[in-house]
């Protein structure tokens, strides 16, 4: 079944001064498709970097974490079909060679190589399929080649990821460019799936990656699909410092990237795994703002909730219920909840004059929007997520056969 929330038109990444990419198909696990994406980057160009929380991070989260360090980057290897985590010193192994085989490929020290990779956890990732094409794809490196790189780095999504603005710093313009992956196991926890942010703009490390982490919070860190964690979750940017754009004032260059990271968030939870609606959960009133997404993600994350919604149905004591459990302060008596404008629950009960088909049909549409005040402070956030239909257990459920 077509994902009736996919996009269909994509929008035209511009080159990137200082960005070159190529894609290759290995057969890792999908046949007859790109499933490797390799990325060359110019010399001193800085990068920033959140990762997975999850303790059991992969091999390539571990060498990023690593390498991330150093703040600099020369090359970006992503593969998909196999996540490369719990494979233990083996998959180490694995990062070391493609690591050292692109190095070489592209005549970059092997400490400025960066790797990520997704899909099945705990198999082996046969590596030699990835280095034995290595040189290959770097012959065929381009600045044009967006679209290919989107799609090579997919598993379950059903189309690619990209998003793209220019912002000027100064009197120079800059571009920011994105491309992402996720469908299933999406609850991020400091970065989300697999996403990677290219900009020619000159921008020192320590602003890089504060801007990074800070708008990394309020767009991945706000979605939530399946509320697993993944083990694969990276989130990097890259700047090659092409545009020699002046130092100083970025409000505008982190705004616009705010804008791209908010825009790929949204299209991982448009493509989450079976997703039929995008919903958006609005919470206000609460002790603090962080009080306020954990509210929010307590109803995203409810498989009640989710399911009703699937059905068009406004059981809105599923609402009431997921709030009650996120375990922050929240005032029954006070407690206001509206879905698609429409106020459905007030004072500790059904507000007087609701009545269902006011908003039956905003329930048979494919954007649904919830706002719950929880009356007790001025914390808010707005999160993110998809509803949960049968076709989530088809996918995950053969996934592996």
């Amino acid at each position: 079944m077509p994902n009736p929330l996919a996009s269909t038109v994509y929008p035209a990444l511009p080159p990137i001064s200082g960005v070159r990419l190529a894609t290759a198909s290995c057969g890792i696990r999908y046949k007859n498709r790109p499933d490797v994406l390799l990325t060359e980057l110019a010399e001193d160009t800085v990068v920033a970097g959140v990762f997975t929380r999850s303790l059991t991070a992969s091999a390539p989260v571990i060498a990023c974490r690593k390498a991330l360090k150093n703040r600099r980057a020369r090359a970006l290897i992503v593969n998909s079909g196999n996540a490369n985590a719990f494979t233990g010193s083996v998959g180490e192994a694995s990062v070391k060679r493609i690591a050292g085989t692109c190095a070489k490929a592209l005549g970059c020290p092997v400490s400025a190589v960066f790797t990520a990779s997704t899909g099945i956890i705990g198999e082996r990732l046969p590596d030699e399929k990835i280095t034995s094409i290595l040189r290959q794809a770097a012959g065929a490196l381009s600045d044009t080649a967006w679209h290919d790189a989107a799609r090579a780095i997919m598993t379950t999504d059903t189309y690619p990821k990209m998003a793209t603005r220019k912002v000027k710093i100064g009197k120079t313009v800059v571009i920011i460019n994105g491309i992402a992956k996720g469908s299933g196991m999406i609850a991020p926890d400091m970065a989300t799936m697999l996403a990677f942010v290219f900009t020619d703009a000159k921008i020192p490390a320590r602003f890089l990656q504060k801007m990074l982490t800070e708008a990394n919070e309020t767009t991945f860190n706000c979605i939530t699909v399946d509320g697993d964690t993944s083990t694969s979750d990276t989130l990097l940017l890259f700047a090659t410092g092409k545009a020699k754009n002046p130092a100083g004032n970025y409000a505008g260059f982190k705004c616009a990237l705010r804008e791209v990271l908010h825009e790929l968030a949204l299209h991982v939870v448009r493509d989450g795994e079976g997703a039929e609606k995008l919903i958006t959960i609005s919470v206000t009133g609460a002790a603090s703002d962080k009080a306020a997404k954990k509210i929010g993600m307590s109803i995203g994350n409810s498989p009640l909730v989710k399911t009703a919604l699937a059905a068009g149905d406004a059981n809105w004591g599923r609402i009431v219920m997921a709030v009650g459990k996120a375990g922050e302060k929240a005032n029954r008596d006070k407690l206001v909840i509206k879905i698609g404008g429409v106020t459905v629950a007030q004072r500790g009960a059904a507000h007087p004059t609701y009545r269902e088909s006011q908003i039956e049909a905003h329930m048979k549409g494919r954007d649904i929007r919830i706002s719950v005040d929880v009356g007790i402070g001025k914390g808010k956030a707005t999160v993110y997520t998809c509803d949960l239909t049968h076709r989530y257990i088809d996918i995950n459920g053969s996934y592996r056969t």
